[in-house]
């Protein structure tokens, strides 16, 4: 069996038992070379066609790496593999073209229904410190308008009315206004269009005018916080003004809704950072009165192969969680916290080990419920460390971390270096 994807990608590990083969990185060069190699050792036997696949730069073969441990529930001692004609570290494969990806199927069976999916960007020039999406698919790219683009878009509104706009920031393309200009011909008054998050800054009355045109009535746009100190400390170049101005062009543009994604828990918050949230959402809720408001907030996890992955889970965001929902709501803020717990279970994953696949084949065959993973957990104790120390522990940057076998888009000094840039904020 084979996998990838960027949750593969960033961390296999927990993941290892159950794959023979995991793709790691982007899959426009990647999926021909594994088909390729393949087909070289098609007809050998098993051992002899893992090892020739493992020597394809971005293919993983768990089972010829060993991972020892400083005692059964210890820290990772060393991850090494069993033959010295396998690469001791596995490169990611990036692709770096300007045709990105677009929908093959569209159907009403679909998650998104009936939508055709087209790519405009791949990864995100902003880095802010906690971001997988940012940080594991550097660089950025865009995809070009007249080669990908457009003919893309001419194929999909062939066999739907329906289009969505993929990528962490969407508008940001380059040439985002000419492609606004491309949609609002005639020609595709009918088509309703969607919109991954995009950049607040980005909010213009010629994007929300487009939007509404296109039978859209909401935007997204992700600040996760109100705080000043800590916007620096993540590396969020934003300003309450700027937020502010851009609820006033929605509004202005004819949205009905504007949804802003925050995050508690974040490394260095304190109460104070809290508060400062709440003013910033009743100062958007003054300056556009009639906006449907809404803060979606989820928990601080961190993510392998960014600056924030040594930080754990803050023991006391589920508690911040429930003090934004009660200062919001009274003021007519729609409050929609992610569930915490299910934070906690997302970041196990996130920085887990090997030793975490005996844990979710017992959490699989007990339901797959919160209680599963504390009954596992119960039943594997001493054979593997306690959730605590996957979830809520800081890590010393020293640390052989489950991927430090797996090399992503920056190299770990680099990565030392950025989450130094953000404590220094913080004293």
């Amino acid at each position: 069996m084979f996998g990838g994807g960027p949750v593969l990608t960033a961390n296999p590990e927990p993941f290892a038992e159950f794959f023979d083969v995991i793709l790691l990185g982007d899959g426009e060069n990647l999926l021909g070379e594994f088909v390729m190699a393949y087909g070289q050792v098609r007809d050998a036997e098993r051992a002899v066609q893992l090892a020739h696949l493992a020597q394809v730069p971005g293919v993983y073969v768990p089972s010829l790496y060993e991972v020892t441990y400083e005692g059964a529930d210890g820290e990772i001692r060393s991850i090494a593999p069993i033959r010295s004609d396998i690469p001791a570290q596995v490169t990611k494969q990036t692709y770096r073209g300007n045709v990105l990806s677009a929908s093959t199927v569209v159907t009403e069976k679909a998650a998104w229904e009936n939508i055709y999916m087209v790519e405009v960007v791949r990864s995100c020039p902003e880095m802010c410190r906690f971001c997988l999406a940012s940080y594991l698919t550097l660089p950025f790219r865009t995809a070009s308008l007249e080669e990908s683009l457009i003919p893309a878009i001419d194929r999909g509104l062939s066999v739907t009315h329906r289009l969505g706009l993929l990528g962490a920031s969407v508008t940001q393309h380059p040439e985002f206004d000419t492609l606004l200009d491309y949609l609002n011909r005639p020609q595709f008054d009918e088509v309703r269009l969607s919109l991954a998050s995009v950049r607040t800054n980005t909010v213009t009355p010629k994007l929300t005018e487009t939007l509404v045109k296109h039978d859209t009535n909401s935007i997204t746009i992700a600040v996760e916080t109100g705080s000043d100190r800590l916007r620096e400390s993540i590396n969020k170049k934003l300003t309450n003004d700027e937020i502010i101005q851009a609820a006033i062009n929605a509004k202005a543009g004819g949205l009905k809704a504007l949804k802003l994604y925050g995050m508690v828990g974040l490394p260095g918050e304190t109460a104070d950072d809290l508060d400062r949230t709440v003013a910033m959402m009743r100062d958007v809720k003054k300056a556009a009165p009639g906006l449907r408001l809404t803060l979606g907030c989820s928990t601080f996890v961190p993510k392998a192969h960014t600056p924030f992955q040594w930080y754990g889970v803050d023991l006391e965001a589920e508690k911040r969680l429930k003090s934004l929902q009660k200062q919001l709501r009274p003021h007519g803020i729609d409050f929609r916290p992610e569930s915490y717990s299910w934070s906690v279970i997302q970041a196990l994953i996130s920085r887990g080990d090997r030793r975490l696949s005996k844990l979710l084949e017992l959490v699989r065959h007990y339901g797959d419920t919160l209680g599963s993973y504390r009954r596992a957990f119960k039943e594997l104790r001493g054979q593997l460390p306690p959730l605590e120390t996957y979830v809520h522990d800081d890590w010393s940057v020293d640390r052989i971390l489950p991927w430090s076998h797996i090399k992503g888009a920056l190299p770990t000094a680099t990565l030392v270096k950025h989450r130094e840039t953000a404590q220094a904020v913080l004293l």
